[in-house]
């Protein structure tokens, strides 16, 4: 028997139009509002921002079967998205009106396996230094219980937009 799941998401251009119009946090608290629609790829996962404060963001994500990979458990390119928005969007709260950032590099490490009998997963990310180019960032994947299952370090670069 076969499985499907439907999922709708709005337009990315009008978040994107409002990138470097105002601070990297009010961008970003903007999205947890809802005054700003989320990129579509939180809608296609299913994961959603649920934090942000200055050098922080924060993720949750419900695992399941539609995450896997083919030995029956979420496919590390989930851990790594997770991980990357949650980094990502803690340095992108350290951002000034008028400046963007990109990721330069993510390394993952895999801790423990996630199923859909784990239940929520949240992403922690942390800005560890800031400056005037470039940002490193961490993020920790946590379960129900505080328990890591992966962990990430990022580097950002900054640019003016």
């Amino acid at each position: 028997m076969g499985r499907s799941r439907t999922y709708e998401w709005e337009d990315p251009a009008i978040s994107s139009a409002a990138v470097g119009r105002q601070s990297g946090l009010d961008f970003l608290r903007d999205l947890v509002a809802g005054r700003l629609p989320a990129p579509p790829i939180s809608a296609g996962l299913g994961f959603t921002l649920d934090e942000v404060e200055h050098g922080r963001a924060v993720f949750s994500l419900v695992p399941g079967e539609e995450h896997y990979n083919p030995i029956g458990s979420v496919h590390g390119g989930v851990y790594a998205t997770l991980l990357d928005s949650a980094a990502g969007c803690a340095v992108q709260t350290t951002l000034n009106h008028g400046e963007g950032y990109t990721s330069l590099d993510l390394s993952v490490k895999f801790l423990r396996p996630i199923t859909a009998d784990t239940g929520k997963v949240r992403a922690v990310g942390t800005v560890l230094n800031r400056g005037r180019r470039t940002a490193l960032a961490q993020a920790e994947l946590y379960d129900g219980a505080d328990r890591v299952l992966a962990h990430a370090t990022s580097s950002c670069l900054i640019f003016p937009v």
